[in-house]
């Protein structure tokens, strides 16, 4: 009978185990697929993964840098004029770059000789490196780093003026955004002999290097103090026995009938479009008005600024003759 044949190769080997016995599913589970093939840059053992890494760093490195406030990072001046000009308003420059083979006019020999009387390092660079450091702007070949500015605190105003035996004279700035303007204000500041410059952190012109230059090396002599909130410093100031002085076109009363000037006081200037804020003109003791001719709207604050501080001064100067 079939199957029963003795005959080599004719036998019927039996599986191990029981042959009837099912898999459990377990064939079942190993056909089941694992999901798409991921990409290349997600598997950690593969290069791929490592260059995507490596950006990864690279982009939050230099999203880190972005990120920094305008006082943490050092400023460039660009171009053959602004460079000359800066080094001659004794603008703090710390570095020099100039390109290779640059053409060599009026102006770039004026720059070398600025910078060889001054002993300020002078770096010859590609105009591709130029490019780079410039954030490509036009430099003409010429490039100037300027460094970050070391803003001081109100309170360190207030202590210098009574260290020299003076009643305060501030100037804080409310929402003055052109970098000239501040710089103006602070060689004002510095002809009429306040003790600081107040500006907030935030919608307001920070000491870049056009700030710098505008201040005419003033910046060197009077301290630039930056605030989070300038309302709460200007109720810090008054707590510390300073009048806060307003300036606006449509002040309570002229200036010259102001007899706060002679005494500690702040003066506060606003943009020349909006002004004072409304925090701002209502933490002030008295706004005061510039008296002007008929058809002039306002002044800038750099403008505004210089004629308060004047008045100060002069009030200030027939106290201590009396």
């Amino acid at each position: 009978m079939p199957g029963n044949s003795r005959r080599r190769g004719a036998v019927r080997k039996r599986q191990k185990g029981n042959p009837t016995a099912g898999s459990g599913g377990r064939n079942k589970r190993g056909l089941r697929g694992k999901g798409p093939t991921p990409k290349a840059e997600d598997r950690p053992y593969h290069k791929a993964y490592r260059r995507a890494q490596a950006e990864r760093a690279a982009r939050a490195a230099q999203q880190a840098r972005s990120g920094r406030s305008r006082s943490e990072r050092a400023e460039w001046i660009v171009g053959r004029n602004p460079v000359l000009e800066a080094l001659e308003a004794d603008v703090p420059v710390t570095t020099v770059h100039v390109a290779q083979r640059i053409e060599r006019d009026d102006r770039v020999r004026a720059i070398l000789r600025l910078v060889a009387e001054r002993g300020l390092p002078l770096l010859e660079v590609t105009r591709a490196e130029l490019d780079r450091v410039t954030g490509g702007a036009v430099h003409q070949g010429v490039a100037a780093q300027v460094p970050a500015y070391s803003y001081a605190d109100p309170d360190d105003c207030v202590k210098a003026a009574l260290d020299e035996d003076q009643p305060p004279l501030l100037v804080a700035l409310d929402g003055v955004t052109d970098p000239r303007n501040l710089g103006a204000v602070v060689r004002s500041a510095a002809a009429f002999g306040a003790h600081g410059v107040v500006i907030p952190e935030r919608r307001s012109a920070g000491m870049t290097a056009a700030a710098w230059k505008a201040s005419a090396g003033a910046a060197l002599r009077v301290p630039v103090a930056r605030t989070v909130n300038l309302t709460r410093a200007l109720r810090n100031l008054q707590q510390d026995g300073l009048m806060v002085v307003g300036l606006a076109a449509d002040g309570d009363v002229d200036l010259s009938e102001v007899d706060l000037l002679g005494d500690p006081v702040v003066l506060v200037a606003g943009s020349e479009g909006k002004g004072l804020s409304r925090l701002v003109r209502e933490t002030c003791d008295l706004v005061a008005r510039i008296p002007m001719a008929s058809g002039t709207e306002s002044l800038n604050a750099g403008v505004a600024t210089g004629i308060a501080l004047y008045e100060a001064a002069r009030r200030r100067a027939a106290a201590r003759a009396d």
